[in-house]
């Protein structure tokens, strides 16, 4: 089992690349960071966890971009995977996108993994040109466009919301493909669309006690789907349980995040080294 770091970004705080450095030093093997591009002050989309338009967190309006924080990360480190939970894809240019993500897979040494979403927050997506019923379509076709680009000498795609004609697209990422991981709530119809266009799942926080049962149906969805192997599944965690942990990892949890305190810099920087200290005995079980 991995362990990984999420740093939920803003203004404030300690800076992605001092917590990705900090991260690594203390052995995590991973290092994610949110997205949204923007909160629109008049939303009707309810948050997953309020139920209603109110905001958990002030972070929400204040997060920074990810593949700039990442790149920063990615200067100071040479080890931890970099990677997003999660990023909005259908909120930017497919093309200009799948040459950021290329361009950090390249410089990084190819440590980039995409950890995508649906998008809960329509209105967000709406001033993005993405109807609210069709943002699940809208993510296949520019994940496939993308692996199109980064795979392809000579990539094209034809879709409703994607279409360009034969282009050259260069840096290729380093790894021979970008992996993907869909973060969404854990359903049959969540877990089809994963079997049938990504690699793996990332929890959702408010899925901590029933993630078994849920880990049971993503298997029966994969081998359904005729997948090989297992998914990658990456499960965020509150506090470090030992019994909890095991049991996730018999289950086929391969990865557990957790989030840093939106502290001071120091104050984060002591959390991790009580964090680390819990997870040693865990750390390559």
């Amino acid at each position: 089992m991995r362990f990984g770091i999420v740093l939920f970004t803003s203004d404030r705080g300690i800076t992605p690349a001092a917590a990705a450095a900090a991260a690594e030093e203390r052995g995590f093997d991973s290092f994610f960071v949110p997205e949204h591009t923007h909160i629109p002050v008049k939303r009707e989309a309810a948050h997953p966890t309020t139920g209603d338009s109110s905001l958990p967190d002030d972070r929400y309006m204040r997060t920074l971009d990810p593949w700039v924080a990442l790149g920063t990360a990615a200067a100071v480190t040479q080890r931890i995977e970099l990677s997003t939970a999660v990023a909005l894809p259908t909120e930017h240019d497919p093309i200009t996108l799948a040459k950021t993500i290329a361009t950090l897979d390249h410089l990084s040494g190819g440590r980039v993994t995409l950890g995508a979403g649906f998008g809960w927050n329509t209105d967000e997506l709406a001033d993005h040109g993405i109807p609210g019923g069709k943002r699940r379509t809208a993510l296949r076709e520019y994940l496939e466009a993308m692996n199109a680009l980064w795979t392809q000498d000579e990539a094209a795609y034809d879709g409703q919301f994607v279409k360009f004609g034969p282009s050259w697209a260069w840096p290729k990422p380093k790894q021979s493909k970008i992996p993907v991981l869909i973060g969404t709530a854990g359903t049959e119809k969540g877990f089809g669309w994963i079997a049938e266009s990504a690699d793996g799942w990332i929890t959702t926080p408010y899925e901590t006690e029933t993630l078994l049962d849920r880990l049971k149906l993503l298997g029966r969805v994969w081998q359904d789907a005729g997948r090989e192997g297992a998914p990658r599944v990456v499960a965020l965690d509150g506090r470090p349980d030992p019994q909890r942990l095991t049991a996730w990892q018999d289950a086929g949890v391969t990865d557990v995040l957790y989030g840093l305190p939106d502290k001071s810099e120091s104050e984060v920087l002591a959390y991790l080294d009580r964090l680390s200290g819990k997870l040693a005995p865990l750390r390559g079980k």
